[in-house]
């Protein structure tokens, strides 16, 4: 597996760095943040998200407990009725924070659960009894999906699974089998995917936009802009293939424990609150643009405070909204919606002076352009006559000086 801090960051991937930093924060704080990355085919995708595995931090589960049950908050069937007396007999574990993978090829049990055949064929001790899928097993975790879009279009049953574990925040597995009451279980875990929207079925915005919308960011991966970053690259890739078979250096172990810890670090600080000026903000933007989904709004305020946190802020501004705002409406509006958002947002000059020295203001990169038409319309509805414009820029940029 190719280290972390070892891949090279251009342009094109920049955006999918600081996403899966701040999902695997909020993954921390129990507040699942759901990422999927669009592009190419070797534009490192999968690499990246899959890279994230060497520096996971640990989480504490009741012993044995294959729900990952939070001592403090038991959630699984076999535990939640328990004391907190009886949960402590039974005692505590460290294990890594869960990474588990959905292939597209995967079936319906395998993902949210079946009968543990293992139980069942005990000669001693019979007993019919469930063993949950992946997605129950992710609990406190993340779940990667490579090729979702295939996924989407040849596993109907298995993307209402994830309809229903990516719903709501924590979302919910329900596991049936024949002779078994039906299980509901709670299930607080990040879906992180990767697509190609150039081969078939196509982009996942159109097999299934339920789907597709339940993603909070969508981070659309573009090529390397010049020869000294495809160089980089390649030396990387001779060097990660000459070094596959040996550990990580002292130095490199080192690198990675400080970027974890930092990154837990974070993830335990008090969270910070959205300015009420900055909701009305969002308000604005969803009522003049039509915007057809409010998932849309708690995505931009939830990467928005993750943004400030991994900063190291301690308030949140326009500028953290602005660098967000693109990945979160990529796969909700039109292009040309978003460009017109992002360019009436930077004419209004609604980021302080003093955000503008250490970060400017996000123009609509080339690659965001470059998405296929989605079927929000391009027409302009009366509401938008009230542009953002009429903002109250001057309170904006006062109350960000202060």
């Amino acid at each position: 597996m190719k280290n972390y801090l070892q891949l090279t960051r251009h342009t094109g991937n920049n955006s999918l760095f600081l996403a899966v930093e701040m999902s695997l924060i909020s993954t921390l704080r129990g507040s699942p943040f759901h990422i999927h990355a669009e592009g190419l085919r070797g534009t490192g995708k999968t690499t990246i998200m899959r890279s994230v595995k060497m520096m996971l931090p640990k989480i504490t589960r009741i012993k044995g407990c294959l729900y990952n049950c939070d001592p403090a908050d038991p959630h699984c069937p076999q535990h939640k009725h328990m004391t907190p007396e009886e949960i402590a007999s039974l005692g505590t574990e460290e294990i890594p924070v869960p990474f588990l993978e959905i292939s597209h090829s995967a079936k319906i049990g395998t993902v949210a659960g079946t009968i543990d055949l293992s139980k069942l064929t005990n000669p001693n001790q019979p007993e019919a009894a469930l063993l949950p899928g992946i997605i129950p097993q992710a609990h406190r975790g993340i779940i990667f999906i490579d090729e979702i879009n295939r996924l989407a279009d040849t596993s109907p049953e298995i993307t209402d699974v994830l309809l229903d574990a990516m719903g709501t925040k924590p979302g919910r597995v329900q596991i049936e089998e024949t002779g078994l009451p039906v299980v509901e279980v709670p299930v607080s875990a990040s879906v992180w995917a990767a697509s190609n929207p150039d081969e078939e079925p196509g982009p996942l915005a159109e097999i299934r936009r339920q789907l597709s919308d339940r993603f909070d960011l969508v981070i659309p991966i573009g090529r390397p802009s010049t020869a000294e970053e495809v160089v980089d690259i390649l030396e990387t890739n001779e060097t990660t293939q000459q070094q596959n078979d040996r550990e990580l250096s002292p130095q490199e172990r080192s690198r990675l424990e400080q970027l974890k810890n930092n990154l837990e670090s974070i993830a335990h600080q008090d969270e910070l609150k959205m300015p009420e000026y900055l909701t009305n903000f969002l308000a604005n933007l969803y009522i003049n643009y039509n915007l057809e989904s409010l998932r849309a709004l708690e995505a931009i305020r939830q990467a928005a405070l993750l943004h400030a946190a991994l900063r190291k802020r301690n308030q949140i501004m326009i500028s953290d909204i602005i660098t967000v705002l693109p990945l979160a409406l990529y796969h909700r509006v039109s292009s040309a919606t978003l460009t017109e958002i992002m360019n009436t947002v930077n004419s209004n000059k609604m980021i302080g002076s003093s955000e503008k020295k250490n970060e400017p203001a996000l123009r609509l990169p080339r690659l965001f352009q470059q998405k296929p038409t989605q079927s929000q319309p391009d027409d302009t509805p009366p509401q938008r006559a009230r542009s953002l414009r009429n903002l109250p820029e001057d309170e904006l940029i006062k109350k960000e000086k202060q």
